[in-house]
């Protein structure tokens, strides 16, 4: 059950991925991106990282792509104000033949380095085999106790942040309507 849980993950991250990399609207991007961090995240948990995990969660999810939504609700075309349309921004792909040689090159040299990697004897000589433990609970305890009120003003920062730019966001929207 658990190698299922993780291919899903994996499968997860890959297809996301990969649509961020194909989509043309930058929003349906952002949102694949999101899609993409929160299953790198549960490959974390997977590999006994929690901190990361929660890291991952807590600041890419929550501070880069709010970031990047923000900055995709903010920036609209003159041309697209005042008729009602919805906000897409669309990109162009070019130079996708030296994009997918660029990849596959890297995809190949990445992947000759590791079939070669002797793994098992450089853990059998430099490393001792160390007891996992998940440090969850002790996460949790430790962000509703003793660094709470950090938690709190991240939070409340984050709040007004999104606040202000759906309210200058609508303003944009207003402007070139007359009242």
């Amino acid at each position: 059950m658990t190698a299922f849980v993780f291919l899903f993950f994996v499968m997860l991250t890959i297809a996301s991925a990969a649509v961020v990399l194909i989509s043309r609207n930058v929003l349906y991007s952002a949102f694949s991106l999101m899609v993409t961090f929160l299953g790198i995240a549960a490959l974390y948990v997977f590999a006994g990282a929690d901190f990361l995990a929660v890291t991952q969660i807590m600041v890419y999810v929550g501070g880069i792509l709010v970031l990047l939504v923000f900055g995709v609700m903010l920036t609209r075309n003159k041309a697209d104000r005042g008729t009602g349309q919805a906000n897409v921004i669309r990109t162009e792909h070019s130079r996708t033949f030296w994009g997918i040689l660029t990849a596959g090159g890297i995809f190949a040299i990445l992947s000759t380095i590791l079939a070669k990697a002797r793994f098992d004897t450089v853990e059998r000589n430099h490393f001792e085999l160390i007891e996992r433990k998940t440090t969850i609970q002790e996460l949790g305890i430790g962000l509703l106790t003793d660094y709470a009120l950090p938690f709190e003003v991240a939070g409340i920062l984050l709040m007004v942040a999104l606040l202000g730019a759906a309210y200058l966001s609508g303003k944009a929207k207003n402007f070139g309507t007359k009242e």
